[in-house]
Formats: structure tokens, sequence, C-alpha cells
């Protein structure tokens, strides 16, 4: 099971969560989280069960990954809940020990603007990142399965794929 930063290495990044006042950053080896002026080092850990889950089309994976076939999933409605969301800041929730997860399909998404800190974040901190498909992201990897150990984005991948 891949750890860490398969295949890709991002460099420093930041998300600002303006609701709550946090700002997560890395400088790509490490991952804090700076609130109130005060830095704390990122821990993920799936103990909330949360899994974002991204429903924004396009689904380029279809019909053989539908992220809303995910959430119907008898084995992924026994072990996590699930949030819908679409932005960054799920990532850094990952990393923050926030959520569990986070799943989305959309092609290869370690370039975008608009996932690319979020993923340097949770490869800082730690988590195991890679394609739907397992694929480390920035390679052949398409969409995007973030978790924060290596058992979650194993039954992720095994519930996307239809072997969990």
């Amino acid at each position: 099971m891949p750890t860490g930063r398969p295949g890709l290495r991002n460099g420093p990044a930041a998300v600002a969560d303006p609701f709550s006042g946090e700002v997560f950053f890395t400088d790509s080896e490490t991952a804090w989280a700076r609130r109130d002026g005060n830095d704390t080092r990122l821990a993920p850990t799936a103990a909330s069960r949360l899994v974002d889950v991204n429903l924004d089309p396009p689904f380029p994976s279809a019909p053989g990954f539908r992220a809303v076939d995910l959430l119907a999933h008898p084995g992924f409605v026994e072990r996590f809940r699930s949030r819908v969301v679409s932005t960054t800041l799920a990532l850094a929730w990952v990393a923050a020990g926030k959520r569990a997860g986070y799943v989305t399909d959309g092609g290869d998404l370690a370039g975008s603007v608009h996932f690319a800190a979020g993923i340097a974040l949770c490869q800082a901190a730690g988590c195991v990142v890679t394609g739907i498909d397992g694929a480390p992201i920035g390679q052949a990897g398409r969409g995007l399965v973030a978790a924060a150990d290596a058992e979650t984005h194993g039954l992720l991948l095994s519930m996307i794929h239809g072997r969990g």
C-alpha cells in the first residue's frame, strides 16, 4: 500500500479555513495548523469516520467508478459517515485528523490549483494519497483518494473497486 509521497513531491503550501480561523501549512516535509498564533503539528487519524466525497461533475471514470455508488456501498455505510464537499479544505481536514478520508473523481488533479495545496498538506502529514485506481498521483492516477492511514485508504479503494 502506498504511503507518504508516492510519485509526486509537492513544495510549500497553505490552506486557510476562514470559519475556524486556522491556517494549515507545510514546508513539504512537515505540516502544521496555526490558530491564534500557535502552531500545532498535523496528526491524521481516521477516528472521526467522516469521509468527504466530491459529487461535482464531470465524472470521467463513470461508469466504472461513480462516487454516488461509493456512498451506497454497504461497507461504506457500515464503517464511515459521508460529507459531500469539493474544496482544498476537505484535504486539509484529512491532514489535520478532522476527516478520515476524501474521495473525488476528476482526472489528473496533481497539478490542479484547487487540489495542489491540500495534496501537499496530506503528503507532508503522512496521509496515504493516490488516484482512485491506487496509482500514484501525477502519473497514471485519475481522481484522488486521500486517507488518514493505510487501513482507511485500503478500505476505500476496495469499496471503489467492488472488492469490499
